[in-house]
């Protein structure tokens, strides 16, 4: 579909979600970005749903000026994916054993490594952890605080919505995938500064405080973004590290398997970019960069399918695409619906975890991800079609 335009009080609400179809809640979140003083432009990815202060599915387009709750709490989060040598025939029926070895490999939940991984020797092309710590060394009040926390859990998955999963594709390529951010230093940043941008006196007078902003020119804005970059960069290298880890996983027991380069994107993370002639801080939460050839990764629930992705540069959206399916139903509402009964009967193809704990993750509780989909046909072209045959939950 073409996207359709919701007049805002001081931008137009470029949305490739159906009006009609996007909750109360969600409208009014979308309503008050498009009335921040600071805003130039409001794309709506298909995927959109409440979020803390704004919307997830939202590209937020602003003028020197960034709001730290519309980036989330889990700063840089995003997914990698890379394509293997191996096809469906190199893989056992019971696939039991190798989701086993994965998560012997890399810790899930609030798990973390014993010994924190040393990214120099993982092969990934990150070098130079010692003096990307040494970078952050001025800001006391986090980085000495929670510095080991953060090197032990380099290369952990977390819980919720985070996952590694084994797919294949259309051709029967076995591929490897996996969604995480930057654990739990990354959530503390952000609280750190979203509590100091909601007592600025110049966000006083907003109606939703969770939209409170940092302006360019400032001490606390180069504060933030110091420690905003520094995030985006720690879940980059925190995918790499675990891509690596699994990557271990599959030589060990798959001799001679060979890979493909990674694709990797953010989600949830702030860049600064050109457009419309401006120079502008563009937030994406829920959404990927879709810049014209760019490639990127849009995920479905677990039991249904994925999507390797190349942009089409839509300026309408500022570049922009959707992140995933996107929750139709809290996760309140899921465990309320659905019984473990269901989780099983919906991920049958599936090996993975089908235990109550992971009911909110039942794909019953997304959206179509097929409808997501046909809904941005115009800001991105399909590269290959993926479903799961491993998931592993934190």
């Amino acid at each position: 579909m073409t996207h359709t335009t919701v007049r805002g009080d001081r931008t137009a609400i470029r949305m490739w979600a159906d009006p009609a179809e996007v909750e109360p809640d969600t409208m009014r979140q979308l309503r008050a970005v498009a009335a921040l003083p600071w805003i130039h432009g409001l794309a709506v990815m298909p995927d959109v749903h409440l979020g803390k202060g704004a919307a997830v599915g939202a590209v937020i387009a602003m003028r020197e000026a960034v709001a730290p709750a519309a980036v989330g709490v889990d700063i840089g989060c995003g997914m990698t994916a890379q394509r293997t040598s191996l096809t469906a025939s190199n893989l056992p029926d019971d696939l039991g054993r190798l989701r086993t070895e994965i998560e012997k490999a890399i810790p899930v939940g609030f798990a973390a490594h014993k010994r924190p991984v040393d990214p120099t020797t993982m092969q990934t092309g990150i070098a130079g952890w010692r003096e990307f710590w040494a970078s952050y060394d001025d800001l006391a009040h986090i980085a000495y605080r929670l510095r080991a926390r953060a090197e032990a859990q380099l290369g952990s998955l977390g819980g919720g919505n985070h996952f590694l999963e084994v797919c294949l594709d259309e051709e029967d390529r076995v591929w490897l995938m996996l969604h995480s951010g930057s654990r739990n230093i990354g959530n503390e940043l952000a609280q750190y500064h979203i509590e100091k941008a909601r007592a600025l006196p110049h966000n006083a007078d907003l109606p939703d405080r969770d939209l409170a902003v940092f302006i360019n020119g400032t001490r606390k804005m180069d504060e933030y973004r110091r420690d905003l970059f520094w995030a985006q960069e720690y879940a980059r290298r925190n995918r790499a590290v675990m891509m690596a880890l699994l990557r271990s996983v599959i030589r060990r027991t798959f001799r001679g398997a060979g890979f493909d380069d990674e694709i990797s994107c953010h989600h949830n993370y702030v860049a600064e970019e050109s457009h419309d002639g401006l120079d502008l801080l563009v937030t994406r939460k829920g959404a990927i960069r879709a810049g014209d050839g760019e490639l990127g990764i849009i995920p479905g629930s677990m039991g249904t399918r994925s999507y390797i992705v190349r942009g089409l540069g839509n300026p309408a959206a500022f570049h922009s695409a959707s992140h995933g399916a996107g929750r139709r139903m809290s996760r309140h509402q899921a465990r309320r619906q659905f019984s473990i009964k269901d989780l099983v009967a919906q991920t049958e193809a599936v090996e993975c975890r089908k235990d109550s704990g992971v009911i909110d993750e039942i794909p019953g509780a997304y959206k179509d991800i097929d409808q997501v989909m046909a809904q941005q046909a115009d800001l991105v072209e399909i590269v290959a079609r993926l479903h799961q045959v491993v998931c592993v939950k934190g």
